[in-house]
């Protein structure tokens, strides 16, 4: 039982699972009955998306230093009770059910959902390699 952390809108892996949407936003231009069978996700779960300012902060980061700005204000928000809280039940899911989680950006050391497989790991998730 592993969580996998994917780019949404690619091909689902064998044994996959449920496909978990970490952003902000639905997929522009697709069609809601077109989110789960076009790839996108199964669920959407804005709750570990940015906010609208920091996702902003991270999409116009140009340098490491950007980047290390856009991932603290991430990991602050993330340490609030509620986002906290969901974190939580998914490193624990992890040991109990194949599930993947993701965002739309196509460089995962530039999106917020490698932040969130430290995260997850952080708390004892089972993460796909």
């Amino acid at each position: 039982m592993t969580i996998r952390i994917v780019r949404l809108g690619t091909a689902r892996a064998k044994g996959e699972g449920l496909r978990i949407g970490t952003v902000r936003r639905p997929p522009r231009g697709v069609p809601k009955a077109e989110f789960a069978s076009g790839n996108w996700y199964d669920v959407w779960y804005p709750n570990l998306a940015p906010s609208a300012e920091t996702m902003a902060l991270g999409q116009s980061a140009e340098s490491d230093k950007d980047w290390a700005a856009f991932s603290k204000k991430y990991r602050h928000e993330m340490a609030q009770p509620d986002a906290g809280r969901s974190l939580d039940l998914l490193a624990a899911l992890s040991h109990t059910a194949d599930f993947s989680m993701g965002c739309y950006c196509e460089n995962e050391a530039r999106c917020h959902r490698s932040l969130l497989r430290d995260l997850l790991s952080e708390r004892g998730a089972k993460i796909a390699a």
